[in-house]
């Protein structure tokens, strides 16, 4: 698995002993889980059609990384509206 930059930087300094993993408090736990659970709820249902071609390379690329395909399409559509993915130009 690739590693962005800012994580391989994090590994590369808990390898050298610069930073110390912690466990983290009861309410932190909690804090947390209810912001995954918040981030992984999904309340709309949609219908989409595709050119068959993008379908079946969806389905493809899901398969290829281990997930269903409608995740991958979620996940796209979460990272474009976050500005996480951006239009190729020239």
């Amino acid at each position: 698995m690739k590693m962005a930059k800012e994580e391989k930087e994090i590994l590369d300094a808990y390898e050298k002993g610069l930073i110390k993993a912690t466990t983290p408090s009861k309410k932190k736990i909690r804090e947390v889980k209810s912001i995954a659970e918040n981030t992984f709820r999904k309340d709309r249902r949609i219908t989409l059609r595709l050119y068959d071609h993008d379908y079946k390379g969806i389905q493809k690329k899901a398969m290829e990384m281990g997930i269903p395909y409608q995740t991958l399409i979620s996940g796209m559509i979460h990272r474009y509206i976050e500005g996480e993915l951006i239009e190729k130009t020239g």
